[in-house]
């Protein structure tokens, strides 16, 4: 049996490279702002936030004008980080 492989390489341009960036960051701020929030809720009352409350607070989050610049990258790279830290 025979079996190929393809190599592909990507060239971003620079307005792409600074949006992959931004996303990456952004989805960075929320995994761990939320991990501490959570850690902290254990610690004083012993209760943890589930996803969907996170969601909501993410939400929230957007409106604020401190992380307004969470609106800037697709939504559902930040759901994905509530997501992976729900199931850690």
């Amino acid at each position: 049996m025979v079996q190929k492989a393809y190599e592909f390489r990507l060239y971003p341009t620079d307005e792409q490279k600074l949006q992959v960036g931004k996303t990456i960051g952004s989805s960075r701020y929320v995994y761990n702002g939320f991990l501490a929030q959570r850690e902290e809720l254990y610690d004083t009352e012993k209760l943890s936030l589930t996803y969907n409350q996170c969601s909501a607070i993410l939400t929230k989050m957007k409106q604020d004008d401190e992380t307004c610049w969470l609106k800037e990258v697709d939504k559902f790279a930040l759901q994905n980080s509530l997501k992976d830290l729900d199931r850690a």
